[in-house]
């Protein structure tokens, strides 16, 4: 697989070989506002793990902007064998987002927006839930092009607590984090594959009867640490973790 330090692209076809055009959005984005060139290089991808390696043969600036693109070198990458489902309690102004734009930077596999009790935004039924879930899905998929990522996390539909507690029955390992538990993260039992589901509560904290829900579906309350983490960056710094304590990153 070769390293991704170009600019990252996302296309919904994505040749093996030969020629392609990037138009649309990306294709302004490319011509003018990372300007690329003639002889310049990129990365394309389909977001799904397919990456290609091309470079710019043309480029039509303007709001009809396209660029044509010859591949150099086409790969598939695998998504990990443990996988990451981050539960995300909703939270108030863009605190949310900056929580899903770092948790796809720290390599999320998929967001699962949590409507927590103490959330103090509600998304409810309707315009302004569908409006806030596409702002998720927007940050998701900003921040895994800025990481230079094959795969683009899912942003499911929000969830409530029972559908949680469902979904910890499924998992290899279900975690939440909960900075009143004495149990760190280094001290448990890690799974090797699978899916690892990871709940983050609201800045309000996670309810007793939350707690109670999520732990009697086989889940484990656990600390990051001896500090307080905002619920928009416990998911990053979770991720980290998990990274250096499992095969994640190999």
């Amino acid at each position: 697989m070769p390293e991704t330090t170009l600019p990252v692209f996302l296309t919904a076809t994505l040749p093996a070989s030969g020629r392609t055009t990037l138009d649309g959005e990306e294709a302004r984005h490319a011509a003018t506002v990372r300007r690329l060139r003639v002889g310049e290089r990129l990365v394309l991808s389909d977001g799904e793990g397919g990456m290609a390696r091309c470079v710019v043969e043309a480029v039509q600036a303007g709001r009809d902007a396209a660029l044509t693109l010859a591949i150099e070198e086409h790969w598939t990458e695998e998504p990990p064998a443990l996988r990451v489902i981050v539960a995300q309690a909703l939270a108030k102004g863009d605190r949310g987002e900056l929580a899903v734009e770092l948790a796809t930077e720290a390599g999320a596999d998929a967001i699962v927006p949590w409507r927590a009790a103490r959330s103090v935004a509600r998304w409810e039924e309707g315009t302004r839930g569908d409006k806030a879930l596409t702002r998720w899905r927007t940050t998701a998929r900003a921040a895994a092009k800025q990481a230079r990522r094959a795969h683009i996390p899912e942003v499911a539909e929000p969830a409530t607590t029972r559908e949680l507690a469902e979904l910890a029955q499924t998992v290899s390992r279900a975690l939440v984090l909960e900075s009143g538990i004495t149990t760190r993260l280094t001290e448990i039992e890690l799974p090797a594959q699978g899916d690892i589901l990871l709940v983050v509560g609201p800045e309000g904290g996670i309810t007793d009867d939350e707690l109670t829900t999520l732990t009697d579906a086989g889940a484990t309350a656990i600390r990051l640490g001896p500090t307080v983490l905002r619920t928009s960056t416990a998911a990053a710094v979770a991720l980290g973790a998990l990274g250096v304590l499992t095969d994640r990153w190999k």
